[in-house]
């Protein structure tokens, strides 16, 4: 940018443009004052309408900011449903199979059920067999005793034997037949068991029935899965699009606070420009005030050091110690002592001589704001939306406008922002700030605060 050199002459303010290489080039254009104060107005109204338009950016920076932070999120979480859905559908599908396996195992146990029902028929075979054999040896055991008492003594022994296998056969018989009985009892269970196993065509086995509702159950439930895995798939990439939209949106609001922040900054400059050619403007007595303020301030500081009220380091302290319980969060300095007992008559002052001020504070190079106006000084409650309106004194103030006025060491800045007023609302201010030295070291700056 070429810089401009303005002079007053005879009641006009001469703009000359002076090229980069320092030659005196003619003038190209006089505006007198009452063009200039126009210019300043045209400035002022420029800078209101950036500064509202980046205060609008910047909510909606850290709106998308969220919402990229939510994307994420919900992109990550997605991932951790489809994978487990997948492992769902792993799972139904091995279930499915398993039901498969049951019933193909069930049709063998119908077959060994079979094998069995035969091994019992042949038991039962055996035992009627013996049965039969039983009773002949009763017949012949019978026929032996009645002739062995026909042989009289000679055949009493025999007899008795007789007697013996007779008894012995009678036992049997009656095993046997016992034998029999529980053999049929358990074939005809056994064969109402293999009926009901090997589902014999033309009946409606409840138990094949069940298995095979288990087994469609099976097959609907690895399906159902399947559609699962793939819908969730298809969400997971509109998520991941979604997100990427969203990052995308962020980065050009990112952007776009840049380029605003360049125009705010251009009309500050612009403010600056005609404050600085000697034309009252309706900005001058702010700054005035301000100069002169400041440099008050600078004098009471030295004064404290050079008298021994605090070392140059306690009035350069950054050890910033939080207060317990604050919220929004107040930290006390070492100078904060004697920033409290400074400051507030020449703060006051100023609020109740100067019209449209909303403020009047000093703030360190960090930004940190020892000791505010009375209305703005409240003790804080509960409420951490009231405390944050009406407890603004031992903050830290670091935002964009609060930064620049604590570290700008130029004669006067003055800014045009939207202030926080906490609980959501906003105030569209200037902000004049000159700043405050301390042996020839900067210490911060103070700042006057008016409406438009």
């Amino acid at each position: 940018m070429i810089p401009s050199l303005i002079r007053k002459v005879r009641g006009t303010t001469r703009v000359a443009i002076v090229p980069a290489d320092g030659a005196a080039a003619p003038p190209v254009s006089e505006l007198d004052s009452s063009q200039l104060i126009q210019v300043a107005r045209l400035a002022g109204s420029l800078g209101r309408e950036a500064a509202e338009v980046s205060g609008v950016i910047d909510d909606l920076a850290a709106t998308g900011d969220l919402q990229s932070q939510g994307c994420r999120q919900l992109s990550s979480d997605m991932d951790g449903i489809h994978t487990a859905n997948q492992s769902i559908a792993h799972a139904a599908e091995a279930n499915r199979k398993a039901v498969h396996e049951a019933r193909e195992a069930v049709v063998g146990v119908g077959q060994g059920v079979a094998g069995a029902m035969q091994t019992l028929r042949e038991v039962s075979q055996a035992a009627a067999e013996i049965t039969q054999i039983a009773l002949q040896t009763r017949l012949v055991a019978f026929n032996a005793s009645v002739e062995a008492k026909r042989a009289g003594d000679a055949g009493r022994g025999f007899a008795v034997v007789a007697d013996a296998v007779k008894d012995l056969a009678a036992k049997v018989e009656q095993s046997s037949k016992l034998i029999m009985g529980t053999v049929t009892q358990l074939d005809r269970r056994i064969d109402e068991l293999s009926r009901e196993i090997r589902n014999d065509a033309g009946t409606d086995s409840a138990f094949h029935a069940a298995l095979g509702r288990a087994e469609a159950a099976a097959g609907e439930i690895s399906v159902a899965a399947s559609q699962n895995v793939s819908s969730c798939a298809s969400v997971l990439e509109s998520v991941r699009a979604l997100s990427s939209q969203v990052d995308q949106t962020a980065r050009s609001l990112a952007g776009a606070r840049e380029r605003t922040g360049a125009m705010l900054g251009v009309s500050e400059s612009m403010i600056e420009l005609t404050a600085s050619c000697g034309v009252q403007t309706v900005d001058t007595p702010y700054i005035e005030r301000g100069i002169e303020m400041a440099r008050e301030i600078s004098a009471l500081f030295e004064q404290a050091v050079t008298a021994g009220h605090l070392t140059l380091d306690e009035l350069f302290d950054e050890r910033y110690q939080p207060v317990t319980g604050s919220n929004p969060v107040q930290y006390t300095t070492r100078f904060l002592p004697l920033a409290d007992r400074l400051l507030p008559e020449l703060q006051e002052a100023v609020v109740a001589t100067l019209p449209r001020v909303v403020f009047c504070a000093a703030v360190d190079r960090n930004g940190y704001l020892p000791t505010h106006n009375h209305q703005f000084s409240r003790p804080q409650g509960s409420d951490p939306i009231w405390n944050a309106a009406h407890c603004r004194n031992r903050r830290l103030f670091q935002d964009r406008t609060g930064l620049a006025a604590a570290r700008s060491t130029r004669p006067f800045l003055l800014q045009t922002y939207r202030r926080d007023m906490g609980g959501g609302q906003f105030a569209l201010m200037k902000d004049l700030s000159a700043p405050i030295t301390v042996q020839g070291r900067h210490w911060g700056g103070l700042r006057i605060a008016y409406q438009f």
